[in-house]
């Protein structure tokens, strides 16, 4: 990653199983001037089981009428439907990426769409298998930290350094994740691979549940870049984000927040996600380089802001400069006030009227 903000539209499921709209999202995701958009790579079969229960936001956007197998089945797309919006994608020119929920739509998309980087979604930072997978592919994993402890981003990132690192032929023990990190270039690799996003697991997210100091925490723990994947109401965490050194920032976006599905509702529109990357856009460009120095734009009012010390009373020439002959005011460039007590004391060179800017000496 550069110093630039990778901003991620997650347009996620928000397709409703459509290419069509899928394809819209593309349009509106770029026309917004986001850097990437996201969808998700699932088969329902392989991801819940007939009697896995729905979260309660999912039970509050689609009912309660079908389970949640039911409710993926009907928000899948299509190894084809990827392929033509990773095409429509490079039209765009914005990022194709997919978020694969198993090792199949991993291959999938690695070695038929062709993308370059990896994104996990928090559900999948204990799932051990496919992290080992993804990370054998050797190219750059976001892995969204949602639900978790500290100790188990630890044993994520063990995994993925196992999976950058060892041969495929072997696996990873107990025993071995617990020394991995004893190998300096395991950081390393892991510091030029691996981006951690902070991230609150409901949708929407309260801004009481938010805890966005826990993104510097995670890269103070581990060295890595930080982001932030953002369910939360409205912009401005994800701008806050940035201004606390967020190197993604991670929105869900839909076409229109009245559609059915579950994830609309927790989505902003395409008018709120340009908004969100002008905004990102010019906070970087405020964050600056932290050298504390005058801009340039600040120097032709120094002569107008400051202050210079003056003659306070008429002084004539000869007459010693005392508190109460001399006053700091704005008058132009002169003797800066800090000299006031340097000049106490000191013999009028010659006379001064009232305001008269004391001659440097």
């Amino acid at each position: 990653m550069d110093n630039r903000t990778w901003i991620i539209a997650e347009a996620g499921v928000n397709h409703n199983g459509s290419r069509e709209r899928a394809l819209a999202l593309v349009d509106a995701a770029a026309s917004a001037g986001a850097d990437v958009v996201k969808f998700q790579s699932f088969r329902a079969d392989r991801l819940a089981t007939a009697t896995a229960a729905k979260a309660n936001y999912q039970e509050a956007t689609t009912g309660t009428g079908q389970s949640q197998l039911e409710m993926l089945r009907a928000l899948e797309l299509s190894a084809d439907d990827e392929c033509a919006i990773a095409q429509a994608c490079e039209r765009a020119g914005i990022t194709f990426m997919s978020t694969p929920f198993d090792a199949e739509s991993a291959n999938h998309l690695v070695e038929r769409v062709g993308v370059k980087t990896l994104k996990v979604g928090s559900g999948d930072l204990t799932n051990a298998p496919l992290l080992l997978h993804l990370a054998r592919f050797g190219l750059p994993i976001i892995l969204s930290t949602g639900m978790s402890t500290l100790a188990e981003v630890e044993q994520a990132l063990a995994v993925i350094a196992f999976g950058y690192t060892r041969p495929s032929n072997q696996f990873p023990r107990s025993a071995t994740l617990a020394s991995i990190f004893n190998d300096a270039d395991v950081w390393r690799i892991l510091n030029e691979q691996v981006t951690l996003l902070h991230c609150t697991t409901e949708y929407p997210a309260p801004p009481s549940s938010v805890n966005l100091r826990a993104m510097t925490t995670l890269r103070h723990a581990f060295n890595v870049p930080v982001g932030f994947s953002d369910h939360t109401h409205g912009i401005h965490f994800p701008m806050a984000a940035v201004a606390l050194g967020a190197q993604v920032i991670e929105k869900h976006f839909t076409l229109d927040r009245n559609l059915p599905g579950p994830d609309h509702r927790a989505s902003i529109e395409r008018d709120d996600l340009g908004a969100m990357v002008r905004g990102i856009r010019e906070i970087e460009a405020g964050l600056g380089n932290g050298h504390k120095v005058p801009a340039a734009e600040e120097l032709a009012n120094r002569a107008i802001a400051r202050r210079c010390l003056v003659a306070a009373t008429p002084i004539r020439t000869g007459q010693p400069f005392t508190d109460t002959n001399l006053a700091a005011k704005r008058a132009g460039d002169g003797v800066p006030p800090l000299m006031h007590w340097d000049y106490l004391g000191r013999l009028a060179g010659r006379d001064y009227e009232i305001d008269q800017p004391i001659d440097v000496s």
